[in-house]
């Protein structure tokens, strides 16, 4: 466990960045061309490529070192950075754009990799705890990079910002390249010949393709409707992120930051109080929460979001986001843990597939969600959307009663070799 305590740490530093990043470069791109257009192409591109990324990302973790693959995404936006901070004033505008297709992809393909990879580092029957754990050091670092981007960028300009989101790169990369883990099963190392968990030759790259094309075809009534939820949640989350300040501002005009600080810090709360229950759970029973508790939580977790643009006083609505951070948590283990039951040289496409799907439905929300605010109140776009996934998990629901389905066991497998981390305690 604690060489995965120190990989939670190193990605929530890369993560920091990340969030820091975002901000501070959409402000950049207007400040840059005084063109909305601009700032709006800017972050259009780079979820476009996410999007892409996530298809491509698949492919690339199923047949290459997963380590490697994490500490190339993160030099690669560490130079991309550096690259930014040293051209000269009259190249940056178009070098933006430069930017937004490596941390897109790169930051894509980073979360895939490491998805893919946890049930190898801390041992299957551990996957729950310590994807609850990464939860929680993303959720502590979105609130630290959305909180300090705003001074850092004010107190200390946008230089010192791209400065700052490029160390927190390079030292998640230096932790990472330096912590022994395994990123993927003994037996693909093996096939590799070399320990780096390639695959060589077009025959083993067929044979991966064609095992990944049966186990979707076999399992892809549950799976396709889980991705196809979270395509949809992606839908819902943008609408409340989109109308968050439209509906904050109504509330009171001449201080509207103050219920989107609220949201946000009762959000994560609840998010690190969800990591801790399933992991103290899990340990417990044994279980591995399953489609049902995915189904449940997601349809909470709308629940949640809608009542807390219902215009309720500020305690009622700060435990509704405090419910829907929780929900929001939990869902999210329970998901990527369900997709980790998949065999190795499967798991990269799924979740490459579940990456674009998720990006896809986050960035379409984005301009939906935008256009309907023009004319319909907050509640009701945030109502439609969370509504269309709360539908989606009771057609889940009933599917799965219908035919007998319980949560899936963790599968068998064989103890982790001896130079492979294992996580030995929880968190408390």
């Amino acid at each position: 466990m604690r060489y995965f305590r120190l990989l939670v740490l190193g990605n929530g530093i890369s993560a920091y960045g990340s969030y820091l990043n975002m901000v501070a470069l959409n402000v950049f791109v207007y400040d840059a061309t005084g063109s909305a257009l601009a700032a709006g192409l800017f972050m259009t591109v780079r979820l476009a490529t996410s999007v892409v990324s996530g298809w491509v990302s698949g492919r690339l973790v199923s047949v290459h070192d997963r380590k490697r693959l994490m500490v190339g995404a993160d030099l690669c936006q560490a130079v991309a950075l550096l690259s930014l901070l040293l051209a000269p004033e009259g190249t940056r505008p178009g070098l933006l754009y430069v930017l937004a297709v490596v941390t897109g992809g790169c930051s894509t393909l980073s979360q895939v990799a490491l998805r893919s990879s946890i049930p190898e580092i801390v041992g299957a029957e551990h996957r729950v705890r310590a994807n609850g754990l990464l939860v929680t050091g993303r959720s502590l670092a979105m609130i630290a990079g959305f909180a300090s981007s705003g001074v850092v960028v004010a107190q200390l300009g946008y230089s010192a910002a791209f400065a700052l989101d490029a160390a927190t790169f390079l030292v998640s990369a230096t932790m990472l390249s330096l912590l022994p883990v395994r990123t993927r099963a003994a037996t693909g190392a093996a096939d590799g010949g070399s320990g780096s968990g390639s695959v060589s030759g077009s025959a083993k790259g067929s044979g991966a393709a064609s095992r990944s094309a049966r186990m979707l075809l076999g399992t892809a009534p549950l799976l396709m409707a889980m991705i196809a939820i979270r395509a949809v949640d992606g839908l819902g989350s943008s609408s409340h992120n989109v109308a968050l300040p439209i509906y904050s501002s109504g509330l009171d005009p001449e201080h509207p930051a103050t219920f989107i600080s609220q949201f946000c810090a009762t959000w994560a709360i609840g998010n690190i109080v969800a990591q801790q229950v399933i992991g103290r759970v899990t340990k417990k029973s044994g279980r591995t929460p399953g489609e049902r508790a995915f189904a449940l939580g997601a349809c909470v977790m709308s629940a949640g979001f809608i009542v807390v643009f219902c215009g309720l006083p500020t305690v009622p609505a700060v435990i509704a986001a405090l419910v829907a951070g929780a929900a929001d948590g939990f869902t999210e283990i329970v998901y990527v843990s369900r997709l980790q039951t998949a065999p190795d040289d499967q798991r990269g496409r799924l979740f490459g597939l579940s990456a674009s799907a998720e990006n896809t439905g986050f960035g379409l929300g984005m301009l939906v969600s935008g256009a309907l605010l023009e004319t319909f109140s907050p509640l009701q776009v945030v109502a439609a959307f969370h509504g269309l996934a709360i539908a989606l998990c009771a057609a889940l629901l009933l599917w799965l009663v219908r035919r007998g389905r319980t949560a899936p066991a963790p599968p068998a497998e064989e103890p982790a070799g001896r130079d492979t981390p294992t996580m030995t305690e929880g968190r408390g």
